[in-house]
């Protein structure tokens, strides 16, 4: 098999992940100047969230996916990332912050899903160098593994 063009190429518009994703960034600045002053017990840690997995690793995802990927995912596929991504997001902070890990839980899950779907969809041999596949692939992996320490962490710190 020879290597594929890949053919997801930017539109010069934000993508979906990118306009979240930045919104994500100036959330967490925002949270960041709230909840210091007031000293909220998870201020710190929802503002380094949103920043750094909803809104950094989002974007770069995203950003990543559409220029390795062998061919642009359809848009019921790159809707579902999204959603599950944000959705899932939104749901481990409000869940630590209502101390409900359950709903942690379920955010943990549509992170898993988006995850996997961002994975599959760069596969197969394209023309890039391979440290940009597998820094691309390396970056879904560290998500993936402080995935389940997250969880634990919810249901320790709910108990």
């Amino acid at each position: 098999m020879t290597a594929r063009e890949p053919t997801a190429r930017r539109t010069g518009r934000p993508s979906p992940t990118d306009a979240l994703g930045a919104t994500s960034v100036v959330a967490g600045g925002l949270v960041a100047v709230v909840t210091g002053p007031l000293q909220l017990a998870h201020g710190s840690w929802a503002a380094a969230y949103l920043v750094l997995i909803n809104g950094v690793a989002q974007v770069a995802l995203g950003n990543a996916q559409a220029a390795l990927a062998p061919r642009a995912p359809s848009r019921h596929v790159l809707a579902t990332q999204v959603a599950a991504w944000n959705v899932g997001g939104a749901a481990v902070i409000g869940g630590t912050l209502v101390r409900v890990p359950l709903i942690v839980d379920v955010g943990g899950l549509l992170l898993v899903i988006a995850l996997a779907l961002m994975i599959r969809t760069v596969r197969g041999r394209i023309a890039a160098p391979s440290w940009a596949l597998w820094t691309y692939r390396l970056l879904p992996v560290i998500v993936l593994v402080s995935i389940p320490i997250g969880l634990v962490l919810a249901h320790i710190r709910a108990a």
